[in-house]
């Protein structure tokens, strides 16, 4: 018999298959942020044209969590404003820490998989949250985030 994943399938898939995991060379916007708790770095690069995410990509040395979350952001933020973008993360931010409902969006296919995972691993709420704290680091020109555990 095959252990089950305590994941669900779309953080596996980008566990599994992570999105944008490169260095963007022309970025005009990166950031590095790390959890001293941990351990995990992430690395956020952004291509902004006319205040709008051209691309994005990232790098890691870090868990699953982080890597899933991190895949599902860069896939989610590209085309879209840098306002509508800050205005993401930190929705999403807030929602991690405070452990809400994953039903509170269920539309937002990266909000409810990332909730339920942070729901059922409340120790996983940073590793969930620090891809999303150093994008709002990059789209503020700031080169290191400022992660408070």
């Amino acid at each position: 018999m095959v252990a089950k994943s305590p994941y669900d399938d779309l953080i596996m898939d980008h566990i599994k298959n992570a999105r944008n995991y490169r260095v963007l060379d022309d970025a005009d916007r990166r950031s590095h942020g790390s959890n001293p708790l941990c351990g995990d770095e992430v690395d956020v690069f952004l291509k902004v044209d006319s205040e709008c995410i051209a691309d994005a990509a990232f790098q890691c040395e870090c868990c699953g969590i982080s890597m899933a979350s991190a895949s599902m952001m860069t896939e989610s933020i590209k085309g879209r404003s840098a306002a509508e973008v800050h205005n993401q993360a930190r929705a999403l931010i807030a929602l991690i820490n405070a452990r809400a409902d994953p039903a509170t969006n269920p539309d937002d296919a990266v909000q409810s998989a990332l909730l339920a995972t942070v729901q059922e691993f409340p120790a996983r709420a940073r590793c969930a949250a620090l891809p999303w704290i150093t994008l709002e680091a990059a789209l503020a020109n700031r080169p290191e985030a400022v992660f408070v555990p």
